[in-house]
């Protein structure tokens, strides 16, 4: 993790020594490709592990209602965290103060593309696309070699946070964000852990033959489904930790995928709060294009902070 995020630092030093080089533009471009080759990759990874393929079939469904029970209470929580500073911007502007949120454009005008949702469903299709089309390579085991068992996945993440650092460190704007950066946004964490919290105890009523610190216990992950699915195996068994795993990587695939369709609908905070604890690395980059550059240092304390919590609160509600 702290590699990737060096490697990302390394892209802003990068960006701003050679900003008014040519060939910089076309980082945009080049995150965009990038974004589609990890999530087909991702896919092959998920279509090639038998475990999870089995999990879908008994597993599945449960796992999924966690998921998209914890991720709606965080982005509600994430929307109501960000219609609070945008009313509190507003109030500024019309009593013609200087205040610090209008720096940082965190206003009710967000600095994100001037498109229609159609425009926007249209590019979370393409990713899903690609990320379909990398599960049924994996189903179907047609490449030669197996790619959990290379680099390759990590070598086009660190291509990816490079080019999302170098577009920071040629845009000047990004340095007046992290100065002007609101103490309010730093609530962020709290709302995701509580929100997605909330959400989890919501539909895990449903989920009968599961006992609340059970689902509470995956939901904790965050996103983070290597180590909480680890803890949970170790405490709860592997069912639940099978459930931990697919749950979580629904999460962060959800975030990937939907990221636009979140700012549209609940604010430029709800894939960061969405992301939990991968939004310093697999999830930033997708987070910078449809959030804004400004959300960048939010997403990285957000994902230490809730990337810290993760094996205390798991580790609470197994033990319970």
């Amino acid at each position: 993790m702290f590699t990737v995020i060096g490697i990302m630092f390394m892209g802003v030093l990068a960006g701003f020594l050679l900003k008014r080089q040519g060939f910089l533009k076309y980082t945009g471009t080049t995150i965009t490709v990038l974004i589609w080759l990890l999530l087909f990759l991702l896919g092959v990874e998920v279509g090639g592990n038998e475990r999870i393929i089995k999990g879908i079939h008994t597993l599945g469904i449960e796992a999924i209602i966690l998921s998209v029970g914890g991720l709606l209470g965080s982005v509600l929580a994430a929307d109501a965290l960000w219609k609070f500073i945008s009313r509190k911007a507003r109030l500024s502007r019309k009593k013609e103060e200087a205040n610090v949120l209008d720096e940082t454009k965190l206003s009710t005008e967000p600095d994100e593309p001037k498109e229609s949702k159609l425009a926007a469903m249209k590019g979370s299709l393409v990713i899903v696309g690609f990320f379909v089309l990398g599960v049924m390579f994996g189903i179907v085991n047609i490449i030669p070699i197996d790619l959990s068992q290379t680099d390759v996945s990590f070598a086009a993440l660190c291509a990816l946070m490079f080019c999302v650092g170098a577009s920071m460190g040629r845009d000047p704007q990004t340095w007046r964000d992290f100065r002007a950066l609101d103490v309010r946004l730093m609530l962020l964490p709290v709302m995701t852990i509580v929100g997605t919290l909330v959400g989890i105890a919501v539909v895990g009523i449903f989920l009968s033959h599961r006992t609340m610190t059970d689902c509470l216990a995956v939901g904790s992950g965050f996103g983070y489904y290597s180590l909480s699915s680890i803890f949970i195996t170790e405490y709860r068994g592997a069912e639940l930790g099978t459930v931990a795993l697919l749950a979580n990587i629904v999460r962060e695939i959800l975030t990937l995928l939907f990221a636009p369709l979140l700012v549209k609908w609940f604010g430029r905070l709800a894939p960061i709060s969405a992301g939990g604890a991968t939004t310093m690395d697999t999830t930033l980059p997708i987070i910078t294009r449809t959030s804004g550059k400004d959300m960048v240092v939010v997403s990285l304390f957000h994902g230490f902070l809730v990337d810290f919590s993760v094996p205390f609160l798991v580790t609470l509600f197994c033990s319970i």
